[in-house]
C-alpha cells in the first residue's frame, strides 16, 4: 500500500464506477461501463456463492490491510475510496480482465465518428495507462531438462506492462503459515500473484486475441428511445435502468448525472450514430478470476495446477508453465463460447435470430495446450498458438475450434524465439537469459518489410533520403545501443505499422521514412545517430539509456515519435522479469529484476529507482527465497489486529 497508494485508490474507485467523483468528468465513461458492463451486480450477487471461504478470507484479510494503511495514513488517503471491502477488490478483477483479449477494440470499431462513445475508449485506456504506442504483449519460455545443458528446468517470466498504473507490475514476496509461498508479480489492488512461481511451480502469461467476443445488431421500436427490440419473430422487452454518474466539477462541487443503461438477452447494449448494438463477451459477470489465481498460487504438481486452470475463470491469457519435476507445458487459454455453427462470428451478427444467443462454455478439455513436447521447449510471444515449440509438437489447425478467430500472425518476438531455442538443443543457463535479451529483428518482421521496401525505392534526386536509404540497407538490424541505423528504421517502421500484425500500411512507409528522417535532422542535424542517444528512460533524476526495442525480446516501447528532446521516453515493455530455475534435485532458485524499484510513484522512497541501473545493464538479482531473511530486511511492518 505504501509503494504504490495513488494507484490501488484509482482501481478502487474505478472498479465501484465512481471514478468521475474523484477525477471529474473525463473519468465518467469509465464509470459508465462499469455499470453497463453490471460489475458491482455481478459481484455482490456471486461474492458469497461463488468463492470459497479460504478465497473470501483472503479477500478481506486483503481489504483489511488496505484499510488499516489508510487510517495511519490519512493525509496521502482521499476518503472517497474508503472504506475498502473485499468486493472492491474482486471488481477490479471483473473490470480489467476482458480488456485483455481486446474487448476495447471492438467498443473502438463501433464508436467510430461518435465522440461519445470515442470517450469511453479514451477513457478506457486513460484509466489502465494503455498509452499510444504502448503495446500490451510478453514473453513467456521454458526448457525442460533435456534441452538444458545441466539438465535444469527453466521458466522465464516477461509480461510486457506500462511502468505505471493499474496494469503495472509490482514484485511481492508472499508466504503463510499455512503454507502459501510465492514470489513474483501482481498488479495493485491484487492479493494474489498473478505471475511467478512457488516451491514447486511458476507459469507466465502472455496475452492472446482469440474472438471472445460477439456484437449484434439490434432492430428497435426507437433508436432514440429504445424500450424494446425483436427477437426471434417478437418484441422482446429491454432490461432498462438508469445509471447515477457522480462528476467532480470543482473543489467539493459535484452533479449527479443520469444516463440510460439497457440489456438483452444477448448482454449489454450500446446506442451508437450506427445504431443500436449487443455485446457478449467472455467471462462476463464472472467473479472467480481471483480464485483460480490464488488456486494456481497453491497448486502443487501439474494436475492441481491444471485443475486450478480448468475453472476458466480467468477468460483469456496464453500460460507457459514449468515445475520442479522437468514438466513445461503451454495452454492456449479461453474461455471459448459454445457457438452456433455456421455464422460469421468476425463480422456482426443479426440480433433477432435464437440460434446465435451463446450456449455456454467449451469445456477446458477443449482448450488447446501443449504438455511436455518432445523438443523440450516452449514460447509464447503474442502470436499464433499453431507456432509454440518445434513444428512437429506444435497445435495443429484441428485443435481448435473453427470460430475462435485465433491470431495467424508470428512476432519479430515469436520469429526470434524460434529460431534461438529450436537450433539450441543444449540450452545453457546464460544462453537461456542472453536470448531473452536479444536486440534483433528476423527477416520476417515488420522492421525488416519496412526497410525492404524503402530500399526499393528511388531518391537519386533527394541527396538527404538517398544518405538515409544507405543508412537503412548498412543497418546491422539490431537495436543494440551502439546501431547508428535503428532509429532510423524503429521510427519509420512504427508510423508505417501499427500493429504486431500485419495488415496493410497504416501510412505511406515513404511518407513515414520521410518524416523520420527530418526528425532526426532536426534534433541531431544527422541520420545517423546511435539508439544509446534516441532510446531512454527517465526516473526521477536518472536518465538511462536502453538497448531493445518494439517487438524484439528485448521489448521497450516510447511511441513513434521523438519527444521534444529528440529521444523516446520509455513508457512500456519490459517491466518485471523473473527467471526461475529447478535443478535437478526439484531445488528452486530464482533471479529477478523490476524496470524501477518497489516504490512505484514515492519520490521519496529510496525504492523509487534503485532497480533501473540493474535493468538498464540486463541483469537479473537473486530471489531471496527465505522469509526470514527477507522480515530481517524489512524497513516498515503492519499488523492487523485479531478480531
Amino acid at each position: 500500500m505504501e509503494d504504490d497508494w495513488q494507484t490501488i485508490e484509482t482501481v478502487v474507485l474505478m472498479a465501484r464506477g465512481a471514478l468521475a467523483r474523484r477525477d471529474g468528468a473525463d473519468a465518467a465513461p469509465t464509470d459508465y461501463l462499469v455499470r453497463m458492463f453490471g460489475v458491482q451486480k455481478a459481484v455482490a450477487a456471486r461474492y458469497e456463492t461463488d468463492l470459497g471461504p479460504k478465497m473470501r478470507a483472503v479477500l478481506e484479510g486483503y481489504a483489511a490491510g488496505i484499510n488499516l494503511y489508510a487510517a495511519d495514513h490519512p493525509d496521502r488517503v482521499n476518503p472517497l475510496a474508503l472504506p475498502v471491502s473485499a468486493q472492491d477488490v474482486v471488481a477490479g478483477f471483473v473490470f480489467r480482465a476482458p480488456f485483455f483479449y481486446g474487448l476495447e477494440r471492438v467498443l473502438k470499431d463501433l464508436s467510430q465518428d461518435d465522440p461519445e462513445q470515442t470517450a469511453f475508449n479514451d477513457a478506457i485506456r486513460t484509466a489502465l495507462h494503455l498509452k499510444a504506442g504502448a503495446h500490451l504483449g510478453s514473453n513467456a519460455m521454458a526448457v525442460a531438462p533435456g534441452r538444458s545443458e545441466d539438465g535444469h528446468t527453466r521458466l522465464m517470466v516477461n509480461s510486457h506492462q506500462p511502468y505505471t498504473g493499474p496494469v503495472a507490475w509490482y514484485e511481492a514476496h508472499l508466504q503463510s503459515d499455512e503454507g502459501w509461498a510465492a514470489n513474483g508479480a501482481l498488479f495493485p489492488g491484487s492479493p494474489v500473484m498473478l505471475v511467478g512461481h512457488n516451491r514447486d511451480l511458476g507459469w507466465a502469461h502472455t496475452v492472446n486475441e482469440p474472438d471472445l467476443v460477439d456484437v449484434y445488431r439490434l432492430e428497435v421500436d426507437d433508436v432514440d428511445d429504445p424500450v424494446r427490440y425483436r427477437f426471434d419473430g417478437e418484441w422482446r422487452a429491454l432490461e432498462r435502468e438508469t445509471a447515477h454518474l457522480q462528476v467532480r466539477l470543482w473543489g467539493p462541487f459535484s452533479w449527479t448525472f443520469k444516463k440510460p443503461l439497457y440489456r438483452s438477452v444477448h448482454g449489454p447494449v450500446l446506442k451508437t450514430p450506427k445504431g443500436v448494438f449487443a455485446i457478449a463477451f467472455a467471462g462476463e459477470g464472472d467473479v472467480r478470476a481471483v480464485e483460480q489465481w490464488y488456486r494456481m498460487n497453491k497448486a502443487e504438481s501439474l494436475t492441481g495446477w491444471m485443475d486450478a486452470m480448468a475453472m476458466m475463470a480467468v477468460p483469456s491469457l496464453n500460460t507457459v508453465y514449468a515445475d520442479k519435476a522437468g514438466n513445461i507445458a503451454f495452454v492456449y487459454n479461453a474461455r471459448i463460447p459454445d457457438r452456433a455453427p455456421g455464422a460469421d462470428y468476425e463480422g456482426i451478427l443479426p440480433g433477432n435470430d435464437p440460434h446465435l444467443v451463446w450456449r455456454g462454455v467449451r469445456p477446458f478439455s477443449e482448450v488447446p495446450k501443449i504438455v511436455n513436447p518432445q523438443s523440450g521447449y516452449l514460447v509464447s510471444a503474442n502470436s499464433t498458438p499453431l507456432r509454440a515449440s518445434d513444428v512437429a509438437d506444435d497445435l495443429k489447425e484441428s485443435d481448435f475450434p473453427p470460430d475462435l478467430g485465433i491470431e495467424r500472425h508470428l512476432t519479430n518476438r515469436a520469429l526470434r524465439a524460434l529460431a534461438l531455442f529450436g537450433k539450441d538443443t543444449s540450452i545453457s543457463a546464460e544462453e537461456f537469459l542472453r536470448y531473452k535479451f536479444d536486440k534483433t529483428y528476423a527477416p520476417g518482421s515488420n522492421m525488416s518489410r519496412f526497410v525492404r521496401y524503402i530500399s526499393g525505392r528511388d531518391f537519386r534526386d533527394q541527396p538527404k533520403l538517398l544518405e538515409a536509404q544507405q543508412l537503412l540497407l548498412d543497418w546491422d538490424g539490431t537495436a543494440e545501443l551502439e546501431s547508428e541505423g535503428a532509429a532510423l528504421a524503429i521510427l519509420g517502421s512504427l508510423k508505417a505499422v501499427h500493429s504486431f500484425e500485419f495488415k496493410g500500411w497504416d501510412m505511406d512507409p515513404v511518407e513515414a521514412f520521410e518524416e523520420t528522417v527530418d526528425a532526426l535532422h532536426k534534433h541531431y542535424g544527422t541520420v545517423h545517430v546511435p539508439w544509446s542517444k534516441i532510446n531512454k528512460v527517465y526516473r526521477g533524476d536518472q536518465e538511462t539509456s536502453l538497448g531493445g526495442g518494439p517487438d524484439t525480446l528485448r521489448a521497450v516501447y516510447g511511441g513513434n515519435s521523438l519527444a521534444e528532446d529528440g529521444t523516446l521516453h520509455g513508457m512500456a515493455g519490459d517491466s518485471y522479469i523473473q527467471l526461475v530455475d529447478w535443478d535437478e534435485n526439484g531445488q528452486v532458485k530464482a533471479w529477478a529484476v523490476h524496470q524501477f524499484g518497489s516504490a512505484t510513484l514515492d519520490e521519496r522512497s529510496p525504492h523509487y529507482g534503485d532497480q533501473l541501473s540493474l535493468f538498464a545493464a540486463e541483469r537479473l538479482r537473486p530471489v531471496d527465497q527465505n522469509m526470514p531473511s527477507l522480515a530481517s530486511k524489512a524497513s516498515s511492518r503492519y499488523r492487523l489486529p485479531r478480531r
